[in-house]
């Protein structure tokens, strides 16, 4: 698939497109707010690969073509890739994206101690990588660090960056994903390494959380591709959180919380895909449904709804996996 260029920001004249992100859909359990009455209690594999294909099937007929998963994500390449086999002649008229650096270790388990294990390193690439092209059945267009912080080894390690550079060269999108409150740092790093393999940023944007906006921009402008996760920050930006500052605001906007936090975020003029964490019909129709603030909404107290970093990521760290 062609690699798309930046968009130019005098022709940006609608909002960013969605895509749809299959960390909640690929293993039993999450930190998602909601999960219980979205999913019910049936977590089984052939229950979530059941429940992962009807979206898929609904995100396509809604137009959607950016499809987003992970190694660490259970089963969501997987169950991507057995939904592309079905479909092939689908294929080349989607962008799949996908990560790597994470490993899930939950073993399918809602009470497991650890879900996924953090390794940046070039042993860890090499056995992820393969894996991935078994699961979804061939590469995808963009395969990037997943949540790349500033001490990475996937910053300095130069034997992890030239096999990246291998990778990138053969026509794969390299890039990166952030989290924590050092976001803007780790991309910023990334793009100004020397020859750097990375032209993709995948990062966490929201309402309650939009320090790493300044760092998009500079990506943008320099050519990156922007993806932008977690708008909705988890669900707490959706009925299921307990937000009221914020309900508040996207009631006086005659928006649903959730339209108007989306909404936000694929009106910024660096965000190239906007990625929706829906787990049911409904809610990827709400998050389709969403448009730019209003005008008259309070752009102060819009901006007033932001944490400090540090609060926000902790307060995330803490989310219990249900």
């Amino acid at each position: 698939m062609q690699e798309p260029s930046a968009h130019d920001p005098a022709s940006r004249a609608a909002l960013a497109p969605l895509g749809l992100g299959l960390a909640a859909l690929g293993r039993p359990a999450y930190i998602t707010a909601g999960r219980d009455a979205s999913l019910g209690d049936d977590r089984s594999v052939d229950a979530m690969r059941g429940r992962a294909h009807a979206m898929l099937d609904v995100a396509w007929a809604r137009g959607i073509r950016f499809i987003d998963a992970a190694r660490s994500y259970g089963r969501a390449e997987e169950f991507l890739g057995s939904w592309l086999a079905a479909h092939p002649e689908r294929r080349a008229e989607l962008e799949v994206e996908s990560k790597w650096g994470y490993a899930y270790v939950g073993g399918w388990r809602m009470d497991a101690d650890v879900h996924e294990r953090k390794e940046h390193s070039l042993a860890m690439l090499e056995l992820q990588w393969p894996e991935t092209l078994a699961a979804l059945g061939g590469a995808p267009d963009r395969y990037l660090v997943h949540s790349l912080t500033p001490d990475s080894p996937a910053l300095a390690d130069e034997a992890l960056l030239d096999r990246l550079r291998e990778l990138a060269a053969s026509g794969v999108a390299v890039g990166v994903s952030t989290s924590g409150p050092q976001q803007a740092d780790a991309l910023d790093a990334a793009r100004e390494l020397p020859d750097s393999p990375f032209r993709t940023v995948q990062a966490t944007w929201n309402l309650l959380e939009p320090s790493v906006g300044p760092a998009l921009a500079r990506a943008h402008a320099a050519g990156w591709f922007v993806v932008v996760k977690e708008a909705v920050a988890n669900g707490r930006l959706t009925s299921a959180g307990d937000e009221t500052d914020a309900a508040a605001l996207a009631a006086a906007d005659g928006q649903a919380l959730d339209a108007l936090a989306i909404g936000a975020a694929r009106d910024q003029p660096w965000a190239d895909v906007v990625l929706s964490g829906a787990m049911t019909p409904g809610q990827l129709d709400a998050n389709l449904a969403s448009r730019a603030p209003a005008p008259s909404t309070d752009a102060g107290a819009l901006g007033a709804l932001a944490e400090a970093p540090a609060h926000y990521w902790s307060a995330r760290s803490a989310r219990d996996w249900r």
